[in-house]
């Protein structure tokens, strides 16, 4: 098969004939360790590595096979992400794209390559819709739930508590930054609350006084932050300089990273961030990276401890179960693209499940399907207390009934503007 590299025979092949196995699972990463996102790219990677070379070390991979885990660096350049995607997708099991810029260049590809997109926690958030995006998945939350969860906690449960309310959204000026845009003019425009779109360009994110003269002036009720990378700590640092209220100022995920709060310490306390994963030292899976993966790990032991890596450890057990679901469901240990979309169609991690990975307290239940790819786990909000991130709310859980009519417009959208689209008519039997 074109996407697994294959051991080959050596020497006289027996007379009862020959045995061919697997040399690797090749899971190519699309990964940014430089640039100016490499502070949150870093642990993230980190996490995800580990927890592959984990598995390596002390299972001998996924079903006996080895995992190659292959980093391509883009720098979060769309256009090496492009590039490391060609390069690779020849014997790629899947492609990790880790900019929402990269996947919407890579999306329309997915349908002539037949390689399953796994985006866990961004990219487009229609992809949730897996009849129409087939082999794309944003497992266990979209940037949609997220600010879903967001308005939410800020309203107390009851949107219409909004009303009258003026919103910025502070947002990295790319596809990404933009991203949850749509949902939340829409839940302006229904529940009353004005929403004010505050861009950051690449190249003002170390310096954002001209944005935060505009918070300043305009004095929003709350600010919620679409930040990656050098932005989040430019943003925290402008919000203590001008001494806006950090009860006040909630960002995504990806916007919840300890170094970027470090630099404000006692300063930043009571800045949130919604978190679909959570940092848990004491999970039985971190004691088993510590043991089989040792001083072999790019991370120290104070960043183990923190979200962005407890994060990418968790995405790696996504890939992973959906390659073992992949080996469960064809009663082999090689798999292909095809078979792992379906693995990955069929996730079910229950917290039983949970508990048998050792991602105890790391992660929230969630199943996929073939009309769901995302999953739609919820998530928690978490506070800088002065010196580390913690948990600040019991799981939130996503305003599904309000986000998919939005969902199955913009589907439809994109694929009609990307016509012919096929469409995968067996989920509507699922």
């Amino acid at each position: 098969m074109k996407h697994l590299t294959r051991l080959a025979l050596a020497g006289a092949v027996a007379v009862t004939g020959a045995a061919v196995s697997a040399q690797e699972l090749y899971t190519p990463n699309l990964s940014y360790r430089t640039g100016p996102f490499a502070a949150t790219g870093i642990p993230l990677m980190n996490g995800q590595a580990d927890y592959m070379n984990m598995l390596n070390a002390r299972d001998g991979g996924i079903g006996g096979v080895p995992v190659n885990f292959e980093e391509c660096e883009t720098g979060y350049s769309t256009e090496k992400g492009v590039e490391c995607y060609e390069r690779t997708k020849d014997k790629a099991l899947v492609t990790q794209p880790w900019s929402t810029g990269i996947t919407l260049q890579v999306l329309p590809k997915t349908n002539v390559d037949q390689i399953p997109i796994l985006a866990p926690g961004y990219g487009f958030s229609p992809m949730s819709d897996g009849k129409t995006f087939q082999w794309a998945f944003n497992p266990p939350a979209s940037y949609w739930d997220g600010m879903s969860m967001i308005l939410q906690e800020v309203s107390g449960g009851d949107l219409s508590s909004l009303a009258g309310k003026k919103i910025a959204h502070l947002h990295l000026d790319h596809p990404y930054g933009k991203e949850p845009l749509p949902l939340l003019e829409a839940m302006g425009e229904q529940h009353g609350f004005e929403v004010l779109p505050i861009p950051v360009g690449i190249s003002e994110m170390q310096n954002q006084s001209a944005q935060w003269l505009q918070i300043r002036r305009e004095r929003p009720d709350y600010v919620i932050m679409w930040g990656w990378g050098a932005m989040n700590a430019g943003a925290i640092t402008e919000a203590v300089k001008t001494r806006y209220p950090m009860d006040q100022f909630i960002g995504v995920w990806w916007s919840g990273h300890s170094d970027d709060l470090q630099l404000v310490g006692e300063d930043g306390a009571g800045y949130r961030a919604i978190s679909w994963s959570l940092p848990n030292a004491d999970a039985p899976v971190m004691q088993a990276i510590k043991e089989h993966v040792g001083d072999k790990s790019l991370a120290d032991t104070e960043e183990q401890g923190e979200v962005f890596y407890g994060r990418g450890v968790v995405i790696s057990a996504i890939l992973a179960e959906g390659i073992r679901n992949a080996q469960a469901m064809t009663g082999n240990s090689e798999v292909t693209p095809s078979d792992l979309r379906d693995g990955l169609a069929s996730l079910n991690f229950t917290q039983e499940r949970i508990d048998e990975l050792g991602l105890t307290g790391m992660m929230a239940p969630f199943a996929t399907s073939c009309a769901d790819h995302t999953g739609h786990s919820g998530g928690w909000m978490i506070r800088w207390d002065g010196s580390q991130f913690v948990q600040d709310s019991d799981l939130l859980s996503a305003n599904r009934a309000a986000i998919e009519p939005l969902e199955a417009e913009k589907a439809a959208e994109y694929a009609a503007s990307n016509a012919p689209w096929p469409m995968n008519e067996a989920c509507e039997a699922m």
